[in-house]
């Protein structure tokens, strides 16, 4: 199992319908231009607690 330092901690508002806007400097480090695919993850706790997690969708067409 990986693990990952946290890099940015902040809020994103959603906007009209359920959209939300990745900020610049994020867009950045995670080098995404037009067209690139996201892998999004959506966990709960035991407390009910849920978290979103999203990344870069790796580009192998063998997949």
């Amino acid at each position: 199992m990986a693990i990952f330092r946290v890099m940015y901690y902040r809020n994103i508002n959603v906007g009209s319908g359920g959209r939300i806007t990745i900020p610049q400097d994020m867009r950045d480090d995670l080098r995404l231009t037009d067209g690139d695919a996201l892998r999004v993850r959506l966990e709960e706790s035991e407390a009910g607690q849920r978290q979103f997690t999203v990344w870069k969708a790796e580009t192998n067409p063998n997949r």
